[in-house]
């Protein structure tokens, strides 16, 4: 059994290629992959090389781990039946590639127990129950609720967007780039120096940029707590008197559950969550290279999904 996959070969250097796939077991599932989503974060940093040192990372790899389809074939000890639409947290299946990550491919094998069955209403907006359940994680794991969100990407979208799911009170996001300052559903988007508040219980930065604690430990309570949900490239550093008057908090927001995973259905299932407005772009795999350098360029651009429907 073989399959396309999107790979990176190295740094700069993607395509996409046939693989041969390791033969599924009696927990396996087989999944004919529709959507998969590409990540601005950690996907970014393994397409320019500046993938801190992480564990089975290594090239030639297959990236994605926001992947939707339908079960094609199901092992007698999997827990599912052919049909079923799932999404795929990524795979490592490959016998010529690493699969880290392993979602951007049109068939995929993978343990039944890794893979979380999902309404086939929801589409190509599954891919995002990675995102929208690393947002729930970081919220849950808190004992206060955002107050003040930094940056209004997808992954600050959908922190404010579970923050009034969950029925806590509308934050405020900083966003500095014009063309993202749009989109807000029920909560303000702020330029930070249009924001007086200097008494924030809780501030979640989804952006991931360096140098900006100091700048969020001067807009804390006492006792307040800033919460690191992005992924940082370069060390994390502070002045630390001002964090020493403010008795400020730092917490690192963990990857996801599948306790989160479960609670953020229940959001989406219940019609609190809405994911609407986040898939702006769609390539078709064979236009792959393209479709990742526009995600990491283009402002415009939220969440760009390949259509594996349509793979050559």
């Amino acid at each position: 059994m073989d399959t396309v996959a999107v790979v990176l070969d190295g740094p700069g250097s993607l395509g996409l290629k046939r693989l041969e796939l390791r033969a599924p077991t009696s927990t396996d599932v087989v999944v004919e992959t529709r959507w998969s989503g590409i990540s601005t974060g950690t996907e970014r940093l393994l397409y320019t090389g500046r993938m801190p040192p992480f564990p089975g990372m290594g090239y030639p790899l297959v990236p994605g781990y926001e992947s939707v389809g339908e079960v094609v074939e199901a092992g007698a000890e999997s827990g599912l039946v052919a049909g079923q639409m799932v999404f795929v947290p990524g795979a490592s299946c490959y016998k010529e590639a690493r699969g880290l990550f392993g979602g951007a491919a049109a068939r995929l094998i993978v343990p039944g127990a890794r893979v979380v069955p999902v309404d086939a209403g929801l589409g190509e907006q599954g891919v995002l129950l990675a995102l929208a359940a690393t947002a729930y994680h970081a919220i849950a794991a808190g004992a206060v609720k955002p107050g003040l969100i930094v940056g209004h990407g997808t992954l600050g979208r959908l922190l404010a967007r579970v923050t009034l799911a969950m029925g806590a009170a509308p934050p405020v996001v900083w966003e500095t780039n014009p063309v993202r300052q749009g989109g807000a559903q029920g909560y303000e988007v702020l330029q930070p120096d249009d924001d007086a508040r200097r008494d924030y219980g809780a501030i979640y930065d989804a952006s991931g940029a360096p140098g900006l604690i100091n700048k969020l430990v001067a807009r804390l309570s006492h006792g307040g707590e800033i919460v690191l949900a992005g992924f940082y490239e370069e060390p994390v550093s502070f002045v630390f008197p001002p964090a020493f008057m403010k008795e400020a908090r730092l917490r690192v927001a963990a990857e996801w559950t599948p306790a989160d995973l479960a609670g953020t259905r229940n959001l989406i299932e219940t019609g609190r969550l809405d994911l609407s407005g986040l898939i702006t772009h769609h390539r078709a795999p064979d236009a792959a290279a393209s479709a990742y350098e526009t995600a990491f360029s283009d402002a415009d651009c939220l969440k760009m999904v390949l259509d594996w429907r349509r793979a050559a």
